[in-house]
């Protein structure tokens, strides 16, 4: 998959991420154009991790992986300037309706792919 096509899927699920956001009480999350630099090569990075077959749990592991190597740590509050998320657990300790984010990702960006690919 080329770069283009990482990026389409990267902005993809992050697009249906904000939109899963708003819908639970989450207006964090900015659109695409206005998300952090980190935050875009954050979601192509997962958007690899998928694409290589990893389901939601797995997902979320690569993801606190990546977080923690960047030095984010759990706190209470998503904080950036602390590098600090609540999320930055196991994946069985995530309240429902954060599986069902890691669950929409991992389906964008399959979906996304195999339309994409198809083109």
């Amino acid at each position: 998959m080329n770069q283009k096509m990482l990026e389409a899927c990267a902005r993809a699920a992050h697009e249906v991420n904000r939109a899963y956001c708003i819908a639970i009480g989450d207006d964090s999350q900015l659109p695409w154009e206005k998300a952090e630099e980190w935050q875009r090569q954050s979601a192509i990075k997962g958007i690899e991790t998928a694409l290589g077959g990893a389901n939601p749990a797995e997902q979320h592991r690569a993801w606190v992986a990546d977080k923690v190597a960047d030095g984010w740590k759990y706190g209470p509050v998503k904080d950036p300037a602390k590098k600090e998320h609540p999320c930055l657990v196991d994946y069985q300790k995530l309240p429902q309706a954060q599986r069902a984010k890691d669950l929409l990702y991992t389906t964008i960006v399959s979906t996304m792919a195999v339309t994409l690919l198809q083109l």
